[in-house]
């Protein structure tokens, strides 16, 4: 069997630079006061703090395929990359600039020894302004076959988590219609993986009713007309584990779900037994009462932490793909 181990991980606010040329007018302006004191010495800092949570990943050989979402542009991603141990892997990048309000995207790494990539497509829904994007990269294994990766990030519960519901629900309906889309053009039994911070839980209305995706593989299964996603997060979730802490509060909002061409018996994929799970080294790991990632914030955030990391686990599994016959 061959293996592919992906991870997705909201890596808090990883922005460029407080000078960055390639910040576009509105955002310097905007950002101005939020990045006081970031400089090019936090990045990196920030950055080191990344990587060594990363390449112990994978027993210590780094994800296949890495998705991350509150990325700043396509230069931080480089430099996450440029500040991995010497000799890593040949990791490329896939990501799309666009007009979210605080000028964080999503971005999705993955091994070009392993994986060829074709389409990379970006979407997203107008609301009173551009929401985050979703962003859509269709690869290619060594053995040919197709592994769609779907990378998430929908609008914060900022105004509160009922006032800012609509949004939610508006983007999961939107890729709700995508992935039917993709099950059009290259047939329904096509691999996907969607992945992201999606700031509702499992069981809300925007991620069960409207992006369809369900705790039920039978429901999946026998469905003819919904194409539903098979949440992979429930479990966890029943465990009471959580990949944000809002106060005492834990969330899990941070999920993988999959398709039915994953699901189905006898696919050319599958999921391998136990093996989705919240990645949670200790050092990542804060102290006190309720066990919540450890954030780095950012020097100008009365909880700045320069030793920490993010105030999201990340998330990891592993797929295996039959060996292609001769």
């Amino acid at each position: 069997m061959d293996e592919h181990f992906i991870a997705f991980w909201n890596v808090e606010n990883l922005f460029d630079v407080s000078t960055s040329n390639d910040r576009p007018e509105y955002l310097k302006k905007k950002l101005k006061n939020e990045l006081k004191g970031w400089t090019a010495a936090v990045l990196k800092k920030k950055i080191s703090q990344l990587v060594k949570i990363i390449v112990q990943m994978n027993d210590d050989t780094g994800p296949d395929i890495l998705g991350l979402c509150e990325i700043e542009n396509e230069n931080v991603v480089a430099k996450l990359l440029e500040a991995m141990p010497s000799g890593w892997r040949n990791y490329a990048i896939a990501h799309a600039d666009t007009k979210d309000g605080r000028g964080i995207d999503v971005a999705i790494i993955y091994d070009a020894d392993k994986y060829e990539a074709g389409l990379q497509f970006n979407y997203f829904v107008q609301k009173r302004a551009a929401t985050r994007d979703i962003f859509q990269i269709n690869l290619k294994t060594k053995s040919e076959r197709d592994l769609i990766i779907l990378g998430n990030h929908w609008p914060s519960r900022t105004a509160g988590q009922y006032e800012s519901e609509p949004y939610r629900i508006m983007v999961g309906e939107t890729l709700s219609y995508f992935h039917s889309r993709i099950l059009e053009e290259l047939g329904n039994d096509t691999a996907i993986v969607c992945m992201g911070d999606f700031n509702d839980e499992p069981f809300d209305r925007s991620v069960r009713n409207y992006a369809q995706a369900s705790r039920e593989p039978r429901k999946i299964m026998n469905s003819k007309k919904v194409p539903y996603f098979h949440n992979l997060m429930w479990e966890a979730t029943g465990e009471r584990l959580a990949t944000y802490y809002f106060g005492s509060q834990p969330n899990m909002l941070d999920q993988f779900w999959v398709s039915k061409g994953i699901l189905k018996r006898g696919s050319l994929f599958r999921v391998e037994k136990d093996s989705v799970t919240i990645f949670r080294p200790d050092e990542l790991i804060s102290g006190g009462d309720y066990p919540g990632a450890r954030f780095f914030k950012r020097p100008s955030h009365k909880n700045y932490d320069p030793e920490g990391f993010s105030d999201h686990y990340p998330i990891v599994m592993k797929l295996l793909e039959k060996p292609a016959t001769s």
